[in-house]
């Protein structure tokens, strides 16, 4: 299998290739680490808003606390489309804890008063 990808883990940018599963084209041990990932276990940073019921800000920003695997993405957003926060909430309060039993939260990166 032959495959090319950018490093997006610093500025650098390393092009990294891949082949028979030998990983070349890294500068650094993190540019290894993040291809391996990417090959075996992709996993995702999911950012986007939920609705709230508060009339000065109907949308509340939201993000998992840390990365997800990559083939729940679209599971976790259709989940977050079916809420509706309607409690005062602070920068990483905890909207929903252990989405789809995987470790990960989804938390508010805004705040709202209601």
């Amino acid at each position: 299998m032959k495959k090319q990808m950018t490093c997006v883990i610093c500025p650098v940018g390393c092009q990294l290739f891949v082949d028979d599963d030998v990983i070349t084209g890294n500068k650094c041990n993190r540019g290894y680490e993040y291809a391996f990932q990417e090959l075996t276990n992709p996993k995702r940073i999911v950012t986007t808003t939920v609705a709230t019921t508060s009339n000065n800000k109907p949308r509340l920003s939201v993000k998992t606390d840390k990365p997800i695997n990559k083939e729940l993405v679209f599971e976790v957003i259709k989940e977050l489309r079916k809420i509706e926060v309607n409690v005062s909430t602070s920068v990483g309060d905890i909207i929903i804890e252990n989405i789809f039993n995987s470790g990960v939260n989804i938390v508010s990166t805004d705040e709202i008063t209601l």
